[in-house]
This record gives C-alpha cells, sequence and structure tokens, in this order.
C-alpha cells in the first residue's frame, strides 16, 4: 500500500500544558531536520499531533527515522482518498484484505473533524463495519484491544485511513531541558548515558579526549562512530575533539602513579566545564556507575567533583553491568564500543589506582602544574565536527561559539 501521510502522536507532551507549544515546535524541528533527506515532506504541527504529508516519498525509508525521534508516542502510515462514502467503503476493504488473517478481530475506529460530512462518527462505524463484514463474514468485532484497528479520519481536505500503529522512542523532544556536555570516551557506558539525556530532552555534544600519538587514529573514528550511533535521536551530534597529550604527559611526569587517575579525570572535568561555558550547555553528562572502576568510587567522585560547581548528570549510576549492555545492545553501540582501540583513560591508566584518593593530596599534586596554560593549550586546539548518522561536516571552533 502506497501512504501518503504519516499521523504522529505525541505521548508526554500532552502534560505540558502553557509550554506545549514550544514543545511540539522544538519536535517539529528535530523531525524536520531527521528527515532531511526526503525534501519533499511537508510536517503540520497541530496541538495534538502532527502531519506528514510524503508528496511521494517513500514511507518504508521514512518511519524506521521516526522511531528514534523522542518525544514521539507512537505514528501511523495512512493514505488520503476522496471524502465520499464510496472511496472510503473500498479503501477500508482494501485494508482488511491485506491485513486480516483468520482468527483475527477488528475494529473500526472514526474521527470527524469536518461536521459537514454526511455521516457522523458513530454511524461511520457501522457503515465501514458493514464493508468489513461483506468481505470476511465470519471476523469478529473486537472493541478492546483489537487484532486490526482501522482508524479513519473525515478531514476537511480529506479522508485519511490507517490500520499500523508503530511504537515511537517516548520521552522528551532533544533541545526542549537544554543543553549538556557529554563525556564521551569510547567505552559502553557513555554513549548510554548520552543516549539516556536525550530522552529526557537534553541536546547532547559529546567531548571526547584524543592523546595522540599514544591514542590511535582508530580510537578517535570508533568515538565518532559511537557519536554517530545516537545521532539519529537528535538528527545530529555536535563531536568536540580535545587535545589531551601534552596534560597527560604533564601528569604522568610530576604526579605519584597512585593519584594519576584523578588528577587526569580532574584535568578531564575541568576542560569539559570550560567547554560547557563556551558552548552555552547546563550541565556536563558522563557514564560513570557507581563502584565499577576505581575512579567511580564515592571517594574517587567526592575528590573529582571538587573543581566544578556545575551540575553532572550521570544516568547509569546506579546500573549494573548487565543494564547499561541491555540499553547498548538496544541503540547498537554495544559490538561497536568493545573494539579494541584504546582511549587515553585507558592508556595512561596506573595498575594500582587510588580507590579513596584523598582530595588534599589530589590538589597538592597538581598544584604542580601549570593548570592555566595546559587548558589554555588544549581549548585553542579544539576541533569540532557536525556527526550524523550517514556523513560528518566538519568546522572551525571559532565559527560555533
Amino acid at each position: 500500500m502506497k501512504y501518503t501521510e504519516i499521523m504522529v502522536r505525541y505521548g508526554e507532551l500532552s502534560t505540558k500544558g502553557k509550554n506545549r507549544k514550544l514543545f511540539i515546535s522544538q519536535l517539529a524541528q528535530n523531525v524536520k531536520r531527521v528527515l532531511s533527506d526526503f525534501p519533499a515532506v511537508k510536517i503540520h504541527a497541530d496541538r495534538d499531533r502532527m502531519h506528514l504529508l510524503l508528496n511521494g516519498e517513500d514511507s518504508v525509508q521514512i518511519m524506521p527515522k521516526l522511531e528514534k525521534v523522542f518525544g514521539i508516542q507512537n505514528f501511523s502510515p495512512s493514505v488520503r482518498v476522496e471524502k465520499t462514502m464510496p472511496a472510503i467503503r473500498e479503501m477500508v476493504q482494501s485494508i482488511i484484505q491485506s491485513a486480516y488473517q483468520p482468527g483475527q478481530t477488528f475494529k473500526i475506529t472514526s474521527k470527524r473533524s469536518d461536521h459537514d460530512f454526511e455521516l457522523d462518527s458513530n454511524e461511520l462505524n457501522r457503515e465501514l463495519g458493514g464493508a468489513v463484514f461483506e468481505v470476511f463474514p465470519e471476523i469478529a468485532v473486537q472493541m478492546k484491544k483489537p487484532d486490526i484497528n482501522i482508524r479513519v479520519e473525515i478531514r476537511k481536505e480529506g479522508a485519511y485511513l490507517s490500520y499500523e500503529t508503530l511504537r515511537g522512542a517516548g520521552g522528551l523532544p532533544v533541545g526542549t531541558s537544554g543543553r549538556g556536555m557529554l563525556m564521551l570516551s569510547g567505552g559502553i557506558d557513555s554513549p548510554v548515558a548520552g543516549y539516556l539525556s536525550m530522552k529526557r530532552g537534553v541536546e547532547v555534544e559529546a567531548v571526547h579526549f584524543a592523546s595522540p600519538p599514544y591514542t590511535s587514529e582508530q580510537a578517535l573514528q570508533k568515538a565518532k562512530d559511537l557519536a554517530a550511533k545516537i545521532a539519529p535521536y537528535a538528527g545530529s551530534i555536535q563531536f568536540i575533539e580535545v587535545p589531551f597529550t601534552e596534560i597527560q604527559e604533564e601528569i604522568k611526569r610530576v604526579v605519584p602513579e597512585g593519584y594519576l587517575m584523578t588528577v587526569t579525570r580532574r584535568m578531564m572535568l575541568r576542560l569539559t566545564d570550560t567547554i560547557r561555558e563556551l558552548r552555552k550547555g547546563l550541565v556536563i553528562i558522563n557514564g560513570e556507575s557507581l563502584g565499577q572502576v576505581a575512579s567511580q568510587t564515592l571517594q574517587s567522585m567526592v575528590a573529582i567533583n571538587e573543581v566544578t560547581t556545575t551540575p553532572i548528570i550521570r544516568p547509569v549510576v546506579s546500573m549494573d553491568k548487565g543494564e547499561i549492555i541491555e540499553i547498548a545492545e538496544k541503540i547498537d553501540t554495544f559490538e561497536l564500543a568493545i573494539q579494541p582501540f584504546e582511549d587515553c583513560c585507558t592508556i595512561f591508566a596506573p595498575p594500582q589506582p587510588k580507590t579513596r584518593p584523598k582530595l588534599d593530596k589530589a590538589q597538592a599534586y597538581e598544584a604542580r602544574l601549570d593548570i592555566e596554560g595546559l587548558i589554555a593549550r588544549s581549548i585553542a586546539g579544539l576541533k569540532v565536527s557536525e556527526i550524523t548518522e550517514l556523513s560528518e561536516k566538519n568546522e572551525e571552533f571559532s565559527d560555533l561559539l
């Protein structure tokens, strides 16, 4: 069946009261961005639902993209016919013939926004139900949870019919909760943290620390590929590559081995917070899971977090590894994340890091560093790319502030 429209239902946006219009507008922008490869599609976002007029575009290619857009509860591809009973009856019969399997139940759900139409909703349900029985006399009606629910909507410009309802990603439209900087490593946890933050409406920008020649081009590309896996949920993601070689070499030179990880993470957090301020972000997001590694004990978090007052969101903090992996597999980042390209955290990881580091000791050791100079030189070398599902567009950082 060649669909002419996709009807989108909002879900959680119905609770947003006076802000509803802003949420719907953001969702429309996100849908437009995700469907940028389908220029003929026209988006009409109303208060109760969104209508995507396909204008000849292939619904089979479009629907998988809509499944990843946060803010969409579900959607139904539909076909438009003339607003006459013979045309509507014919399409109902065509739908039931293509959808029905022996033993299934059905229901007609009619909605009439054009009140000048000859039949009201109840009359439409009876008339079109009769049309179904003409094709399959043995079929049973089921009002609650039928196998086939044929939806008919009578609007000013025509009649729209659908029977499939596909589940959306739920959550809130990306961008409605502000911007956050995601500390994206090459591991399993941080892409999941980014995905979960996006689901609650956060516009995520990925901050990745690279230490060439200690970290490879493959490790950098792996991080970009991970960003590309979660980019479809927003349309695109800004990927910020942070040069970290000089900083790690200096830390390695002057800091005792047990505190290498603590001081390294403190410098990463300082840099991320500086980038957040430049990029007008509100929060920092990371993939820390409590107790998973030495830098993720409560004592380590306290010692590391001391360098900033910016809120740090940890969406996976209470999850065990199995729960995180389950989500990673769902969003298709797991197989990529376990590829053996080490990031800068693992390259310089000491064999016996402190699991209960003392804040005063961490401060004393990093006092040996030229913190301001190191951060300034790293910030001067930032590289920003726009990551999409299919491509990458590089731009200079100075143009994006």
